[in-house]
C-alpha cells in the first residue's frame, strides 16, 4: 500500500503540521506503508505536473497550516491542478485524509474545505486531523497529543487497507451537473508547461540531471581554481573563530554537501562553551544540515542565516527543528 502526502504549508520550523506528518509518517511506516512526501513550495514550479504523482496511490494526505486565512495558495494550486489535468477516474479510487493545523484560527473550516474539494474531485473522504497550535514545543512534548495522532494515523491506515465504503456526497452530484471543466486556451508559455513532457515525472527528472551534468561541466571547466580554494578544513576553521557559546546548548549537527562529494561533511560537537569541529561522517548527530557548497558559502560571508536559507528551500534538514534555530547563535556570520 502506498500513501503521499502532499505538504502544503511553507516549510517553516515551527510549522506543528510538520510535526504531526511526522509522526504520522512513523506510524503508516510501522504498519509497512510506503509514505512519499511532496513539499509543495519546493515544486511549485511544478505542480501543475504533480496530479500524475496519484497514479500509483492508494491514499493520500492534504496537510496544510492555517496561518492567517485558509489553507495556504500551494494547496489551492494542487488541487486546481487535480480539477484541471487530474485523471478523475483514478481519483474516485483514492482516500484523502485531510490535516489542517493552525497557529490562528480556522483550522476546522480549513479540514471541512479539503473534504469538500476531494469530494468534488470524485475522490473518496476518510477521518482527518486538526487543531490549534500555538507553541509547536507542546506537541512534540505531549504523549497526550501523540496518542491522539497515533489513533488517528491507524484509523486512516485501517479506513484505506480495508476500503471501506462511504456515503455518497451531494457535491459529487454538482460534478455531474454543473462542474464540467472546460477547455482553456493556453498562451504558448502555459501550453509547453502543461504539455505532456512536464506532466511525464521521467522525462523532467532526466532533463533536471542533464542540466545538473551540464552545470557541474561548466563549473569545472570555468571556475575550477575557485572551486577548490574551498574545502571542508577552511569551513571549519571560519566556524571555529566565529563561535559564540550559548549557555544550556549541547547538540551534535552535522553539514553535508549534496552538490559536491569531494568534500567532507563537518560535524559540529557543541556542549555548551566547548566547540569540537571534525572533518568526517558521523552518524548520531541531533540535526543533519544539506546545502549546496555556494549556499552554504553565502552563509559563511554574512548574507544569509542559516534558518533563513531554511525557510528559503535552499537548505535541508533532519532532526530537531529547535536546534536549527541554534546555529545562528552559536556562529555569528552575519555582515555588520
Amino acid at each position: 500500500m502506498k500513501i503521499n502526502i502532499y505538504y502544503g504549508g511553507r516549510g517553516i520550523i515551527d510549522d506543528p503540521t510538520l510535526s504531526v506528518i511526522s509522526q504520522i509518517t512513523a506510524v503508516l511506516q510501522e504498519l509497512n506503508v510506503k509514505v512519499q512526501q511532496y513539499n509543495l513550495y519546493e515544486q511549485r514550479n511544478g505542480i501543475t505536473a504533480l496530479p500524475n504523482t496519484l497514479k500509483d496511490a492508494d491514499g493520500i494526505i492534504l496537510a496544510s497550516t492555517v496561518e492567517w486565512f485558509g489553507v495556504g495558495g500551494y494547496m489551492m494550486q494542487f488541487l486546481d491542478a487535480c480539477w484541471l489535468y487530474g485523471d478523475k477516474e483514478k481519483i474516485k479510487q483514492i482516500y484523502m485524509a485531510p490535516v489542517v493545523m493552525s497557529t490562528t484560527h480556522g483550522e476546522r473550516e480549513g479540514m471541512t474545505n479539503l473534504a469538500a474539494a476531494w469530494e468534488m474531485l470524485g475522490g473518496l473522504p476518510c477521518e482527518g486531523i486538526c487543531g490549534y497550535i500555538a507553541d509547536t514545543t507542546k506537541l512534540e512534548n505531549s504523549s497526550e497529543y501523540s496518542k491522539i495522532i497515533d489513533k488517528k494515523a491507524e484509523n486512516m491506515y485501517r479506513t484505506i487497507s480495508q476500503k471501506m465504503p462511504v456515503f455518497p456526497a451531494s457535491n459529487q452530484a454538482v460534478i455531474n451537473k454543473v462542474a464540467v471543466a472546460n477547455s482553456i486556451d493556453l498562451t504558448p508559455q502555459e501550453s509547453e508547461q502543461l504539455s505532456e513532457y512536464a506532466s511525464d515525472d521521467k522525462y523532467v527528472r532526466t532533463q533536471k540531471e542533464d542540466l545538473q551534468e551540464l552545470a557541474s561541466i561548466f563549473r569545472d571547466k570555468m571556475g575550477q581554481e575557485e572551486s577548490a580554494a574551498g574545502s571542508s578544513d577552511e569551513y571549519a576553521k571560519v566556524l571555529k573563530k566565529k563561535f559564540t557559546p550559548v549557555a544550556g546548548v549541547r547538540a551534535k549537527y552535522k553539514i553535508v554537501f549534496q552538490d559536491n562529494s569531494r568534500l567532507k561533511p563537518i560535524v559540529i560537537d557543541v556542549d555548551n562553551s566547548k566547540c569540537d569541529l571534525r572533518c568526517q561522517d558521523e552518524d548520531g548527530c541531533d540535526v543533519v544540515i544539506t546545502a549546496d557548497q555556494k549556499v552554504f558559502e553565502e552563509i559563511l560571508d554574512g548574507h544569509m542565516t542559516f534558518q533563513r536559507a531554511f525557510m528559503g528551500g535552499s537548505v535541508k534538514m533532519k532532526g530537531d527543528f529547535k536546534l536549527l534555530r541554534s546555529m545562528d547563535q552559536l556562529f555569528e556570520l552575519m555582515s555588520e
